[in-house]
């Protein structure tokens, strides 16, 4: 028998090791299998995807993909939290389908004929919920016009109007360019007129046409057109001086003019729209008028079409005796041809309260009692309770009424408006805010925002949903329905989609060391924002004034 033979050294032979080549079946795949099989991976791996090569960075940027995930992501979680929104005739649509989904208000996003970039468009969301934008500014006044600057915004672009200035328009968009600017002086004339209140045309208008409304010291007003293409504001209508007063407030919605003077006479008037919307409109018709002794200060008018009626509403502040203040809606509801159909108020006052406008009417509805809900301690009934100490500021886009007050907190009112009843009901206290709130502002979506008047602190709620079911009180109590802005820039989609927010120097601390800002600056009260922008109007030390833009694209 041969023996096995050994190395030398006593060593065993080194084992060869098999080199194995693996086959990339993946990219052998068609299009549209990838495409399928991208579609079940979450955000953050599909952002991965497109670094992998060249062929799934084309397809992981499929707009199918992104439109999915912008569903899941956003709209069915919203649909979840609407009460009655999964009744039988909907629950079938809450699931994604490219055709069939139920998109709420959405569905401008799919339109048909309308081409959506929906990466960017969820991006955009994103940032909104996480609190993420970039920050610039825009000089309106080296110094503080008197009486203060008004200011609003509308299909992106911001107004602004003061005494010495006149009437300005900015886009908010990357350019931040002025688009047009006027002068408010009488026609002929160089007698300036104080602006006191402004309103932008809340109807659907075209892109190039933006209608305002401005009300003035010595009770006229003036209806302008901003015409983009040629850089310039046009005159509408201008009512003579009243000696009603000032307009304190003023809403717009065309052809229907709502105005309120300082002695709180609330006036309804309609205009005879125009063949062309830039030509001069004749003068309005006074459809209603009343005189209120129970609104008191600050107050917000809001205008609701219908097919069949229309709506003017006041939200106001009131008195109660015992217990503080509270808030009253009155509503009048106007056929088109300008017949008053009804006219109806309400009040959140509890059974414990008395208010002057019970007193006067009533047929003034009481709205639910505000004792504990079962299973809530009286700590807890009294942590979420509205604030009672009188507002600073208020906002009503129905159904949502949002009221600030100087205890550094937001009371959230849901106003209930059928065709047989009017109800305010008990409202709920929002905590977020450790400095007390310049302005609060609602819009889209039950969409907020609120700004405190010293320093930077900015923040935005989702108010969507209410607090009536347990999940919305879930959301209140872990704070969920509220995120703090921290201005800040990401560097790439991974880290402003799916990333989490830059660390180090970044958020406010990045703004501050940029110059954007100072501790010193002093909101002025004001504050509009649309899907993509928020404005803020600040007020810096040296008494400049500027408007701080907030950019979440």
């Amino acid at each position: 028998m041969k023996r096995a033979r050994e190395d030398c050294d006593g060593e065993h032979p080194t084992a060869k090791v098999r080199r194995v080549v693996k086959s990339d079946s993946l990219s052998k795949l068609s299009d549209e299998l990838l495409v399928r099989i991208l579609s079940l991976v979450p955000v953050t791996s599909l952002l991965v995807c497109q670094r992998l090569s060249k062929k799934f960075g084309r397809l992981s940027v499929d707009s199918e993909l992104w439109k999915a995930a912008y569903y899941r992501t956003f709209v069915l979680p919203r649909a979840s939290r609407i009460p009655g929104i999964k009744d039988a005739g909907s629950a079938s649509r809450l699931h994604y389908s490219s055709r069939l989904s139920k998109w709420l208000d959405d569905g401008y996003l799919v339109k048909d004929g309308v081409k959506t970039h929906w990466k960017q468009q969820y991006r955009l969301r994103h940032n909104w919920s996480q609190g993420q934008c970039a920050v610039s500014e825009i000089v309106v006044a080296e110094r503080p016009p008197d009486p203060p600057l008004l200011v609003m915004m509308s299909n992106s672009t911001v107004f602004a109007a003061d005494s010495i200035s006149g009437l300005r328009a900015w886009s908010s968009k990357n350019d931040r360019q002025m688009l047009a600017a006027t002068s408010l002086a009488v026609a002929g004339t160089d007698t300036l007129r104080l602006p006191v209140s402004m309103a932008i045309d809340s109807s659907d208008t075209t892109e190039s046409d933006d209608r305002v409304a401005m009300g003035f010291a010595d009770g006229s007003f003036s209806l302008y057109a901003l015409k983009r293409g040629e850089h310039s504001f046009k005159s509408l209508f201008t009512h003579p001086p009243s000696t009603n007063g000032a307009l304190a407030a003023i809403a717009y919605s065309a052809p229907y003019l709502l105005t309120m003077t300082e002695d709180h006479l609330l006036s309804l008037y309609a205009f005879g729209e125009s063949v062309e919307s830039i030509q001069p409109l004749q003068a309005p018709q006074l459809l209603y008028s009343l005189r209120s002794h129970t609104a008191w200060p600050p107050v917000s008018l809001s205008l609701r079409t219908t097919t069949s009626s229309m709506t003017a509403a006041i939200a106001y502040s009131i008195p109660t005796y015992l217990s503080g203040w509270t808030v009253g809606v009155q509503e009048l509801r106007l056929s088109h041809k300008g017949e008053l159909l009804e006219s109806r108020l309400a009040t959140a006052a509890d059974e414990h309260s008395f208010t002057l406008s019970a007193y006067r009417s009533v047929s003034s509805p009481s709205t639910r009692s505000s004792s504990p809900l079962p299973g809530h301690s009286r700590e807890t009934t009294l942590l979420s309770s509205p604030s009672t100490s009188k507002p600073t500021s208020m906002s009503y886009s129905h159904p949502y009424l949002l009221v600030a007050h100087p205890d550094n907190t937001l009371s959230l009112y849901l106003v209930k408006s059928t065709s047989s009843a009017l109800s305010i009901s008990s409202g709920n206290r929002l905590w977020g805010h450790t400095s007390s709130i310049s302005g609060a502002h609602v819009g889209m979506r039950g969409k907020a925002v609120s700004v405190s008047r010293v320093g930077n602190e900015l923040r935005v709620w989702d108010l969507e949903g209410g607090m009536s079911s347990m999940t919305s009180r879930r959301r209140l109590r872990n704070g969920d329905i509220s995120v703090r802005v921290q201005p800040s820039k990401a560097s790439d989609d991974s880290e402003s989609i799916g990333g989490h927010a830059l660390h180090g120097k970044a958020g406010l601390r990045l703004a501050l060391d940029q110059g954007s800002f100072d501790d010193s600056i002093v909101s002025q009260g004001w504050v509009g924002f649309d899907e993509q922008n928020v404005i803020v109007l600040r007020e810096k030390t040296e008494g400049s004034q500027a408007l701080v833009v907030y950019d979440f694209t």
